[in-house]
């Protein structure tokens, strides 16, 4: 064997060598681990629903917009107006920081989806898209240098699009476009115009598929839920019963998180800090909000607050809970159709001064496949930042509770996702506020 066959020889055996170094875990952290237990009442429920319903209806609400404002079409690029439009979500969370995919929807026009060659497999079939094309991406990431060069070249595709199918009409709705497309397409004669009160007033009322599908979402979050109050325990970390909602989520379909809100014992007060690898102790207030994405992109916003096995609850604790739970159960009673937010403002459960401060944000918000228009600002807060408007029938609502003194050791976190119907709120949860907590 000469030197060429021996150096060959050589590296191969350790190449070989390094291979078998290449092993998978088989330590009892992979071996025990079990498999997240799926309820096929909840799969089945996803599938009977009728999406071509779902979609011709979400479609004529845009339309509708669109012909309320006279406008030729929209141009969507936000991947959750994409998904509101064509019930396509293609690459996920990627295409939030990466936008690449968009869609024109035609007043009296057609949908065009505009997409990666290599991953329209995915949107095909589906019958209320009527083209789709390959994509013309002009992001630094795919375009590089060429960012221009590529966004002249997409102004001067969606331009053409608007002229042919725009019967005349120059003015475009966009919802996100950077500073030089715009241009771009301004240069190719095009109008624009702020496509988002379109799409959000679109989104406002819900659709009996819509509805249906906010009910799968919302039994895949009480799964989670509960199995995350039957988890809890002292020793376990903030991280740990985090996953319990994640689990079970991806486990039935569902896609992502919102945010990461969970927090026990001092952690919780004042809100909004990040799930942590704390661990958890007896006696511990645990805080949590689902922010939940589930099976088909529909939002499941509801907040819980657990004592944590093992101690009983501080008289403290349980002025807290008691605060939230009223809160909660005063707000909600107000939600009527034909309520303005105003009106609501002014209605609404009086916070205790004490607790005034660290209060949450805002009242209620509207939930559709995200956090949606309307946010009802606090009557303290309204001259700053409120705006009007009126519920109506098929809305669907959070109500938010926060309740914590500024300085104080713990608070408590609750939210109810609500229907309105003609006779009121219909709570869409079925996990009890408080548990088996006596306040």
């Amino acid at each position: 064997m000469n030197s060429r066959d021996n150096n060959e020889a050589n590296a191969s055996n350790s190449r070989s060598q390094h291979a078998s170094d290449r092993l998978f875990r088989r330590d009892e952290l992979v071996a025990k681990h079990q498999v997240s237990r799926i309820d096929s009442s909840i799969i089945a429920a996803f599938e009977a629903i009728d999406r071509p319903a779902l979609r011709a209806y979400r479609l004529e609400r845009l339309r509708a917009q669109l012909r309320l404002h006279d406008y030729a079409g929209m141009l969507l690029a936000d991947p959750i107006n994409i998904r509101y439009a064509t019930d396509t979500n293609s690459l996920g969370v990627w295409v939030m920081h990466a936008p690449s995919r968009y869609v024109f929807v035609g007043t009296d026009g057609p949908v065009i989806l505009f997409d990666f060659t290599t991953s329209r497999h995915n949107s095909e079939g589906i019958e209320s898209i009527d083209e789709i094309r390959p994509t013309i991406a002009w992001n630094y990431f795919l375009a590089g240098p060429r960012v221009q060069e590529k966004a002249g070249e997409w102004a001067r595709c969606i331009a053409d699009v608007v002229r042919q199918h725009g019967s005349g009409n120059r003015r475009l709705a966009v919802d996100k476009c950077d500073p030089w497309g715009a241009e771009m397409l301004r240069a190719e004669g095009i109008s624009l115009h702020d496509a988002q009160p379109l799409t959000e007033m679109a989104r406002l009322i819900k659709g009996p598929q819509e509805i249906a599908q906010h009910r799968v979402s919302m039994a895949v979050c009480d799964l989670g839920v509960s199995r995350m109050r039957e988890a809890l325990r002292p020793g376990i970390t903030e991280n740990q019963l985090w996953s319990v909602l994640q689990d079970t989520n991806t486990a039935h379909g569902g896609e992502w998180s919102e945010a990461r809100l969970l927090s026990s014992g001092p952690r919780t007060n004042p809100w909004f800090r990040d799930v942590s690898n704390r661990v958890i102790n007896a006696g511990d207030i645990v805080g949590f909000d689902t922010d939940m994405v589930g099976p088909g992109g529909y939002l499941s916003d509801i907040s819980r607050s657990f004592i944590c096995p093992g101690e009983n609850p501080s008289s403290e604790q349980r002025t807290l809970f008691g605060h939230a739970r009223d809160q909660i159960a005063h707000n909600c009673a107000l939600l009527k159709p034909g309520v303005t937010f105003r009106e609501f403002a002014g209605k609404c459960w009086d916070v205790p001064e004490k607790y005034v401060h660290n209060r949450y944000m805002m009242m209620v918000h509207g939930c559709g496949l995200v956090d949606e228009y309307p946010s009802v600002a606090y009557a303290v807060d309204f001259d700053e930042w409120g705006y009007d408007g009126t519920f109506e029938e098929n809305m669907v609502v959070s109500v938010e509770s926060f309740i914590g003194e500024k300085g104080g050791q713990e608070g408590v976190k609750l939210e109810e996702q609500v229907l309105i119907t003609a006779d009121g709120p219909v709570p869409l949860s079925s996990c009890p506020l408080l548990g088996d907590l006596l306040i």
